[in-house]
């Protein structure tokens, strides 16, 4: 029998006790300023912390470290906050970017943020407040947090077009026990004004976007550093040789851009999408048109499983994204196999991608998710 999620009974997420010890990751960016303020403001001995995750082997052209770090000093003394740094590159190039290399290099296609929340932002930034002294770490992060029978769960922020849950949903739930998220009851534009009137000097910063160390280069060319390419054919689904690919890790399911197929005689002149990969024929296999069927799988296989609080019982009905800012989508999670979730879409989604992920979500609340490793259609 399929299985709903239980209705909600949260409790409140444990808070620290009045002046407790808080280090809070300050990035430069005005989210993180803004929770800074409001934990100095509630009384708290707040001591913020820049972490640096990437050598710039190439000067700071692409990643801005140096000029957020201005800005999170700048914070910090507008606070009277004391500001520590530290670098985790190394930690970030073990735990993260070498699972990114190797994603792109099997054919699949990473999000490096899920495993950056995961293994930098809660688990070695946690253990290095730990050692400064404090039980306590926050974020600008826009999620919140509650309890369900004793257990730390997730929740999305209330600012749906800033909720940041989906980037959350690998961390284990025990490393939320002593988190704080001082921005989860808040949209940014109140954050932007908060910020302002506070003489924060971050508050008209533009959000950062995309991977630090990528920045404003071409991602192929970024990619093709680390991850050998070998051209191939590029074909149509019907068999038609249309040309030659760079690279089968170059490319990724819905691609539009930079397939070089231009104009034909015999096309109706709508745009070309990548549909799949043939990685034993070194193929790269394309659809045209927005709405080819080749695009749409209704069912998908996810392994690397976290579940955030209670675990739910399966089969189970629930919500689910299989990328960030997609609105919610019903479907039917069970087990395939030990350790893999099986999840049937009511209906087919476009360009379900293998190495992102699957999240699953019960109304406000994230259980969880998992890699995509599949797709099909049942």
């Amino acid at each position: 029998m399929v299985q709903a999620v239980p209705p909600l009974s949260l409790g409140p997420a444990p808070q620290p006790e009045a002046g407790a010890r808080v280090v809070v990751g300050l990035s430069g960016g005005v989210d993180s300023s803004v929770a800074a303020l409001r934990l100095k403001r509630a009384g708290y001995d707040v001591i913020g912390l820049f972490m640096k995750n990437w050598e710039e082997d190439d000067g700071t052209e692409y990643c801005t470290a140096l000029e957020d770090l201005a800005d999170a000093q700048a914070v910090a003394n507008r606070l009277d906050i004391p500001l520590e740094t530290a670098n985790f590159a190394a930690e970030y190039w073990d735990a993260v970017f070498e699972h990114f290399l190797s994603e792109y290099q099997a054919g699949r296609t990473p999000n490096p943020d899920v495993l950056c929340n995961r293994e930098i932002k809660f688990n070695v930034f946690q253990d290095y407040a730990e050692a400064l002294g404090a039980h306590w770490v926050a974020t600008g992060h826009y999620a919140d947090l509650a309890t369900l029978e004793g257990q730390p769960c997730l929740l999305r922020g209330a600012d749906a077009n800033k909720d940041q849950s989906y980037f959350l949903h690998a961390v284990p739930g025990a490393r939320f026990a002593q988190c704080l998220f001082p921005l989860g009851p808040s949209p940014k534009p109140e954050i932007r004004r908060e910020a302002e009137a506070a003489g924060l000097p971050t508050h008209a910063k533009k959000d950062s976007t995309g991977i630090c160390f990528i920045g404003e280069r071409r991602f192929s060319d970024f990619l093709a550093r680390y991850v050998k390419g070998e051209e191939g054919p590029l074909e149509s689904v019907d068999g038609e040789e249309l040309g030659v690919h760079q690279g089968l890790a170059f490319y990724t399911f819905g691609q539009r851009q930079g397939l070089g197929i231009g104009g034909r005689a015999d096309s109706d002149g709508a745009p070309w999408y990548v549909v799949e990969k043939d990685a034993a024929r070194n193929t790269l296999i394309v659809a045209q048109g927005h709405e080819h069927p080749a695009l749409f799988h209704n069912e998908l296989v996810a392994e690397g499983l976290n579940w955030i609080g209670p675990a739910p019982t399966l089969p189970l009905r629930c919500t689910a994204k299989i990328r960030y800012r997609q609105r919610d989508q019903a479907c039917t999670v069970s087990l395939a196999a030990p350790g893999q979730l099986r999840v049937l879409f009511d209906e087919s989604q476009r360009a379900v991608t293998p190495g992102q992920w699957v999240v699953f979500y019960e109304g406000a609340r994230c259980l969880g998710g998992g890699q995509i490793i599949q797709r099909s259609r049942a």
